[in-house]
């Protein structure tokens, strides 16, 4: 039993909490009790150290109750400031929020420089942002996320770059000749194999960072670049005008036109879904993951209901919550998460690039 004006243990912060005064809850009205019981659902409020998931026990007798398993996000949203004022509010609020609620979750997603909230369904991300503005005074706004893709290379390559600037003082000038070829299990892998002093080893970690930059920003459509080994094996250098700066731009302007040597490919992130309905909507079901570019890996019947498990790629699952209720009448449940990344097919890349390209000259305008 839990009383008000008592003291209770938190096992999982190892620390006192105090309780006030308890409350049952009828609708609007808050009514005080003196007890409440096991099975009563009841209020407290003011709690210091407490979150959701923790369990408060009896200082003589610790205890922690096993903590519930939430399901995965379904859904995601690209959010970000309404205002500058905002902008500094935006971390500690989406933090509070998904602290509150365990099946919300935030993160930055590198790739496409958001700030992605992750939740249920589209009810469950619009209560949440609206809370964030009664709650904790902080406006957001809610866009579609784009899908982090990521760049890669098929085959070899190599290339030749030199920088050379001539101002009115002191010029710039680096060559670098460069190597790449597609790694299996590594990110990034990179090799100096430059002999008989063609370029002083001290300006490799400038050389490095220019590539670091590409890698970062993309060669082909601007999304991160992965799984490259580099192996600078020639270049020359000034004894006046070399910097490294010079061989930082050098090193950039190389690699990527090494990189479209290499036959560069685009790879979109593919998730694993497992999808619940009626078996009176099995057939839409089928029909509408065939138009998703899904495989479906198995057919099954649970408790008289019919469950797909399919790979489909995530460009195409971003509103899914939506359109499966719409199809099941609010009947069908799916579950999701990340997979693997796959080549994205030819003529659809070529749209992908085609448009974060623009976006991108929009960007460089803004």
């Amino acid at each position: 039993m839990l009383t008000s004006d008592s003291r209770v243990w938190n096992q999982n912060k190892s620390a006192e909490e105090r309780i006030g005064t308890v409350h049952l809850l009828r609708g609007k009205e808050q009514i005080a009790v003196k007890v409440v019981h096991a099975g009563d659902i009841a209020t407290v409020s003011k709690l210091s150290a407490t979150a959701t998931r923790d369990t408060l026990c009896d200082r003589g007798h610790p205890l922690t109750l096993p903590s519930p398993a939430y399901p995965h996000a379904l859904y995601r949203v690209a959010v970000s400031p309404k205002t500058q004022a905002d902008s500094a509010k935006i971390s500690p609020t989406l933090t509070r929020l998904a602290e509150e609620d365990p099946t919300l979750s935030w993160q930055q997603e590198m790739a496409t420089n958001q700030t992605i909230l992750q939740g249920m369904g589209d009810q469950h991300i619009d209560v949440a942002i609206r809370k964030a503005e009664a709650k904790f005074q902080t406006g957001l706004t809610a866009l579609e996320p784009r899908v982090p893709y990521q760049e890669s290379i098929t085959k070899s390559g190599q290339a030749m770059y030199r920088h050379k600037k001539q101002t009115g003082g002191a010029g710039q000038f680096g060559e670098v000749w460069m190597r790449i070829e597609p790694l299996q299990d590594e990110e990034y892998a990179f090799s100096w194999d430059v002999f008989g002093g063609a370029v002083s080893s001290s300006y490799q970690p400038a050389i490095e960072k220019g590539i670091k930059s590409v890698m970062r920003d993309g060669a082909v459509a601007g999304f991160p670049l992965s799984k490259v080994k580099v192996s600078v094996y020639d270049g020359k250098e000034h004894p006046v005008d070399s910097k490294p700066v010079a061989f930082e731009i050098a090193a950039r302007e190389c690699f990527k036109l090494a990189v479209k040597d290499a036959s560069p490919m685009l790879l979109e992130p593919i998730m694993n879904v497992r999808i619940v309905v009626p078996e009176s909507n099995m057939g839409d079901i089928l029909g509408d993951l065939n138009t998703r570019r899904a495989r479906v890996q198995g057919m099954d019947s649970e408790k008289g209901r019919s469950v797909i498990t399919a790979q489909v790629p995530m460009a195409e699952m971003l509103r899914y919550t939506t359109d499966l209720r719409s199809m099941t009448g609010g009947r069908g449940i799916f579950t999701m998460e990340p997979s693997h990344y796959e080549v994205v097919p030819t003529h659809i890349a070529s749209d992908i690039i085609a448009q974060r390209q623009k976006e991108l000259a929009t960007q460089k305008e803004e």
